[in-house]
């Protein structure tokens, strides 16, 4: 497969850092962004550049604008992987709570793929990881009102993108994940083993990131084998 260009957002751990090494030993060229560039950095891969990022500061988006004109010019594949999650009962969550979950979830999500799409052409592909929780009607948890909710926005937003560069491209599509052990879920569910690790799953998104687009634009795909 030719060489492609990659951008992949929450690199420092989880799906993310092993995303970054799939593409790279497959020859593939990676902007890997996240608030903690180092655990890449230490990997030292070829074809890896990282940049100190921040969804939520907007003068770490001209940094990535900056690098993809000057390096790249193109494209082919933003993974919108990066998020957090909050487990909080909602009688206790604040304003702020909310706020913070959704300009990491959903503001980063949108201002991320703004940023990219003029570099992106007609088959390119925009994946965004979403979750079960964000599906509606699926079985919801207490405590996940400000993650579940935001996950759900990226759905109906990845779905209105699709439909508004039907014309032209690139493609849209969302991965609504289940359980999968990585550090974030242990942090918020220290007690939950999920069925499937990180590396699983990186594995899954990175066939799907690079061939998913041919057979879907606009899609929500359920990735669960369990519930959560």
């Amino acid at each position: 497969m030719k060489s492609k260009n990659i951008i992949i957002t929450g690199t420092s751990r989880g799906i993310g850092f092993e995303l970054v090494q799939l593409f790279a030993n497959k020859g593939h060229h990676v902007l890997a962004l996240s608030r903690n560039a180092e655990p890449v950095n230490k990997l030292k891969l070829k074809n890896v550049k990282t940049i100190a990022f921040d969804l939520c500061n907007n003068n770490d988006y001209k940094k990535v604008e900056e690098f993809i004109a000057a390096e790249w010019n193109q494209v082919d594949v933003l993974i919108n992987n990066a998020g957090t999650l909050l487990n909080k009962p909602f009688s206790e969550t604040t304003f702020q709570d909310f706020e913070q979950v959704y300009r990491t979830n959903v503001f980063g999500v949108s201002e991320m793929t703004r940023v990219v799409l003029p570099y992106m052409k007609r088959n390119g592909h925009v994946v965004t990881v979403s979750s079960m929780g964000g599906i509606q009607g699926s079985m919801k948890f207490p405590g996940l009102s400000a993650y579940s909710s935001s996950k759900g926005a990226v759905i109906t937003l990845s779905e209105l993108l699709a439909e508004e560069y039907k014309e032209t491209g690139p493609q849209f599509n969302v991965l609504a994940l289940g359980a999968v052990q990585t550090e974030m879920l242990n942090e918020a569910f220290p007690d939950y083993q999920a069925p499937i690790n990180a590396i699983e799953m990186a594995e899954y998104i990175y066939d799907f990131s690079l061939k998913g687009n041919k057979y879907y634009n606009g899609k929500v795909l359920q990735v669960s084998n369990s519930t959560p």
